[in-house]
């Protein structure tokens, strides 16, 4: 109710502005000039998340300290903190990285967000940045119309820039303007009241914008024109970090439980520092004075205090909270727990995972290993084994002499329960995804999309194999059901083999060749064997087709999942992609089509 409310309100509140003054228009121009620079800058730099993003946050978040590095540096670059915050929340939500690196990152960016007000307050003030404006904005827009992804980032790149730089320039000679209409610091309020007063400015205002840069630049620019006071400025930068949670919270609201919990941290870290800012201001601010004599800022040079005052609290807020980390992380793990898993459902398929195609990717490589063992679950439900069996060490011939006669659960049920709805969902989900990604990871994607298809086929061909193993289990005659049993041992060697990959990929490829020409001696219609039981009476003539047709339903199984095996068993998206290549590669060249459009049954 309340959001839905919010725009008109905004609406109401700009329209007064206009109406009252030319110069409130400038203003807002301003603020609406530079939010689009920070939204270009974003595009920007989300071209370039081809795989090397993955890669550089997974080596950059190993350690602790590495985290908070990425968070200052990526932060400082990207002049944004809220993408600083989206992009940690994505990665943390594929689990391409821990709790702890990811709230040792949003630590890191707090202290990078304060570099904007540096920039600001020690240059942007001081030349005239609009003529540096024009220029990049020219290249940049050029550089947007070309088809090359990385040209085409690096355009939106220059062009953020050059709008944030505009949008700086028309809030300073807004603001400067302005005292000829209304001058604003008439409503400076002093002491506690003042401060809680102008921290809940600086909070409506990140909110409202998204932005805490902004609200920080809006506030540097209030200040340096005099329409604000400096104490009443400081609340501000306080509430601008509070502000910046809800960004935040937001992003988490469409991630998994990992990701509720890193927002979480966010709001628990910026609400504590900025109560610290708030209860220890006056100490705070002799601190200021004191480091600005030191290193040479003017007592009166106000912009470059409050640079040094919002830097200040966030490196106190930084190194009270760091040590904290893991019993943070214990204590969110406590009151945010993970859900009771439902295999019927996707775990990865979120929509914080759609922000980047590296996330994407990684998430559709997860889902697809969790499709992957709920129709491992199937296949032993179909071919009347036990699923942890097959996982044992217990010989399988063993396995095979304890299977339960009792009846299978049914197929149909288990098949729409287990397998169409994470096959549906990973259909969407993919169409979705596949937009953004880079020719190399739609290839991957496409390999992907050609192992859920094997999957669905195989899970098609258990049912139809089902019914005869299920009638022959029985059967007096001793031939063919030994035939059929010898069809429940290579497709349980073959799941078994498989979940050797992680283990001992050298291993499991050898087995996996050896396995291949076992089966080709062993299957009755390849070997020529089932000529032989016909001629001599073993079977009869039923039997020999059941077997005819289920010796093939019985290499497709084999072929389907010794591919699908090989991939989703891998962890390394580096190991996954090449893989996916190699089998590309030899498989015959005159297949065609979009795999994942077949039907789900």
């Amino acid at each position: 109710m309340l959001r839905k409310a919010l725009l008109p309100i905004i609406f109401l509140i700009l329209a007064w502005g206009f109406w009252i003054s030319p110069q409130f228009k400038e203003i807002a121009a301003g603020v609406a000039i530079f939010l689009f620079g920070m939204m270009s800058l974003e595009e920007g730099f989300k071209a370039f998340t081809g795989g090397a993003l993955e890669r550089f946050l997974q080596a950059s978040t190993n350690k602790l300290w590495k985290s908070l590095g990425f968070g200052i540096i990526s932060t400082t670059v990207m002049q944004s903190s809220s993408l600083v915050s989206v992009i940690t929340i994505s990665f943390l939500s594929a689990e391409l990285i821990g709790l702890a690196a990811g709230i040792g990152i949003i630590f890191g960016s707090n202290i990078g967000t304060t570099t904007g007000a540096w920039l600001v307050a020690g240059i942007g003030l001081k030349i005239d940045i609009a003529a540096y404006a024009m220029p990049l904005l020219v290249f940049g827009v050029v550089l947007m119309f070309q088809n090359k992804r990385a040209l085409k980032g690096f355009g939106y790149i220059l062009a953020g820039i050059g709008f944030l730089f505009l949008g700086i320039h028309y809030m300073k000679t807004g603001f400067e303007t302005f005292q000829d209409s209304l001058d604003l610091s008439q409503f400076a309020m002093t002491g506690f009241l003042g401060l809680i007063a102008y921290t809940a400015v600086g909070i409506v205002a990140t909110v409202v914008m998204q932005s805490s840069h902004a609200t920080l630049i809006l506030g540097i620019t209030a200040l340096a024109a005099g329409q604000i006071t400096y104490e009443n400025s400081l609340a501000i930068a306080i509430g601008s970090n509070v502000g910046t949670t809800v960004t935040a919270v937001l992003g988490a609201m469409n991630a998994n439980v990992p990701g509720k919990r890193l927002a979480a941290a966010h709001l628990i870290f910026n609400l504590t520092t900025g109560a610290i800012a708030i209860v220890f201001i006056s100490q705070l601010a002799a601190v200021v004075d004191f480091v600005s004599e030191a290193v040479g800022i003017a007592g009166d040079n106000f912009t470059l205090k409050f640079a040094v005052f919002h830097t200040l609290f966030n490196i106190i807020g930084v190194c009270l909270m760091t040590p904290m980390i893991n019993t943070l992380v214990r204590f969110l793990e406590r009151v945010i727990p993970e859900k009771a898993l439902d295999i019927s459902l996707p775990r990865y398929l979120n929509e914080a995972a759609l922000e980047f195609p590296d996330t994407a990717l990684k998430a559709i490589v997860k889902e697809v290993h969790h499709l992957y063992e709920n129709a491992i679950g199937y296949f032993a439900q179909g071919l009347n084994l036990d699923a942890a069996s097959i996982r044992s060490t217990e010989p399988l011939e063993t396995v095979l002499e304890d299977i339960s006669k009792g009846e299978t659960e049914d197929l149909e049920d288990l098949y729409r329960r287990r397998i169409k709805g994470l096959y549906s969902a990973l259909l969407d989900f993919s169409v979705r995804a596949e937009s953004e990604m880079t020719p190399e990871q739609v290839e991957v994607l496409y390999g992907l999309k050609v192992i859920v298809r094997n999957i669905v086929l195989a899970t098609k061909d258990v049912k139809h194999l089902n019914k005869n193993l299920a009638r022959y289990a029985a059967t007096q005659n001793v031939t063919v059901r030994e035939e059929y049993n010898a069809i429940r041992l290579r497709i349980a060697k073959l799941l078994r083999t498989l979940s050797m990959i992680r283990i001992d990929k050298a291993g499991a490829a050898q087995a996996l060749h050896e396995l291949q020409a076992e089966s080709e001696a062993k299957d009755a219609v390849r070997s020529g064997r089932l000529q032989d039981l016909i001629r001599n009476d073993q079977i009869t003539s039923e039997m020999a087709t059941s077997l005819i047709n289920d010796s093939a339903y019985v290499h497709n199984i084999e072929d389907s999942l010794s591919e699908a095996g090989q991939i989703v068993m891998q962890d390394e998206m580096e190991v996954i992609m090449e893989t996916i290549r190699e089998l590309t590669e030899s498989d015959d060249e005159s297949e065609t089509g979009t795999p994942l459009t077949a039907s789900a049954g």
